[in-house]
């Protein structure tokens, strides 16, 4: 079923923004948008109302890679192209809420440079870190080496605020799979940890010999100390949450029980193919949502774009992505009960971006649809910048 949450309703005034009712499309009012424009203009625009508003921004730029592709040829002089990137991270720094977060796809041609230049914008301190995703699982046998990965480079507002934010990822079924029940408690599955730890903060009453049910004594192995003082360590054992083995003579571990487990997992920083899908896997679903238009050689699969939602925002929250391309940010985030603000200069606003959210809000199935228990609903309102060709009016 489709997501319930309201989303922020957008300014239908904001300045130098035209609504075009014409490629508007399903409930007014939804609070998301995509605006035909170049997006320096455009981002300059929305400051004034959306100014630390923004949850998350996804930025996927033209690497600068030297390869022409079918939209654009992507190669700029280094300088002119890291300047032109450098101005948009600027506006987004600004538009970012103070636990929001920018992700930047790029790969092995400018990663670098753009590392350094986003670090003088955010601060060294609010780098989160880099996110390699394989984009192919087969070897590319025309290049030198076979580059099968690019990279996201992760920026905080506040990187401080940001991880007390930010979001798990659920246990998948291979962690679940790790919780068994050999003793059979009532609690059910549990897995154990160690009830030793390294000893540089610990106190005296750590260290003791510990006397097990059977009477086998055990000490911590050296450098380290048990996690629990003798009294409490002696009430764990009594309330059958320390485990011995099965024949009761191996060293002590708590157990940690799958129905107490409010946690999920801490994000990778490996995004696999299987799990985030592959460039392949993005055309293929272009292809069934475009039919005979032309596709975009390099389109993110929805499920990359699932992946970093998930742990960047919640239902209602704001994302802005102002290199819209093929509309994937704005389809996934729609699905998911996010707002958003796509932002495209490009014709091919109308002719993909359009299409793609027509069909996501009556229902289209594909991406991340069933994930996401996507059937359909909502609405997005069409804008361009005032100065353009009033085009399509």
């Amino acid at each position: 079923m489709q997501p319930s949450v309201r989303c922020r309703e957008i300014d239908v005034t904001i300045k130098g923004l035209t609504r075009v009712a014409k490629w508007s499309y399903g409930e007014p009012g939804s609070g998301n948008a995509l605006v035909h424009g170049d997006n320096i203009q455009v981002l300059n625009a929305l400051a004034e109302s959306y100014a630390s508003s923004v949850k998350c921004a996804y930025l996927d730029p033209p690497y600068n890679n030297g390869e022409c592709y079918q939209h654009y040829l992507d190669n700029m002089g280094h300088d002119e192209w890291l300047s032109s990137v450098i101005q948009r991270i600027e506006q987004i720094h600004r538009l970012l809420a103070q636990d929001g977060s920018m992700w930047i796809s790029i790969d092995d041609s400018e990663v670098h440079y753009l590392k350094v230049a986003s670090d003088q914008i955010f601060g060294r301190e609010n780098f989160v870190g880099t996110v390699v995703w394989e984009r192919r699982t087969t070897r590319e046998n025309r290049k030198a080496l076979s580059r099968n990965h690019e990279y996201l480079l992760v920026y905080a507002k506040d990187a401080v605020t940001w991880r007390s934010s930010r979001n798990t990822l659920p246990l998948t079924e291979e962690v679940k799979g790790r919780y068994k029940n050999p003793d059979a408690d009532p609690r059910g599955p549990w897995q154990s940890v160690s009830a030793n730890v390294q000893d540089g903060h610990a106190t005296p009453q750590q260290y003791y010999a510990l006397r097990a049910p059977n009477g086998r004594i055990h000490h911590p192995p050296k450098g380290r100390c048990w996690v629990y003082t003798q009294a409490k360590m002696q009430e764990e054992i009594r309330q059958n949450n320390i485990w011995f083995g099965k024949d009761g003579n191996s060293a002590p571990r708590i157990k940690r029980f799958l129905s107490e487990r409010r946690e999920g997992l801490t994000p990778e920083t490996l995004w696999r193919a299987k799990d985030v899908g592959t460039t392949t896997s993005a055309k293929k679903h272009l292809l069934a949502l475009f039919k005979q238009k032309s596709l975009f050689d390099t389109p993110k699969p929805e499920q990359l774009i699932y992946r970093v939602l998930q742990i960047s925002t919640n239902p209602g929250d704001l994302v802005v992505d102002p290199y819209l391309g093929s509309g994937t940010t704005a389809a996934v985030a729609h699905k998911m009960g996010r707002t958003y603000i796509g932002i495209e200069n490009g014709d091919h606003i109308k002719s993909h971006c359009v299409d793609r959210l027509k069909q996501v809000i009556d229902g289209e199935p594909g991406g991340v649809s069933e994930i996401t228990g996507w059937n359909g609903g909502g609405g997005f309102d069409f804008y361009r910048l005032k100065s353009a060709k009033r085009r399509g009016k």
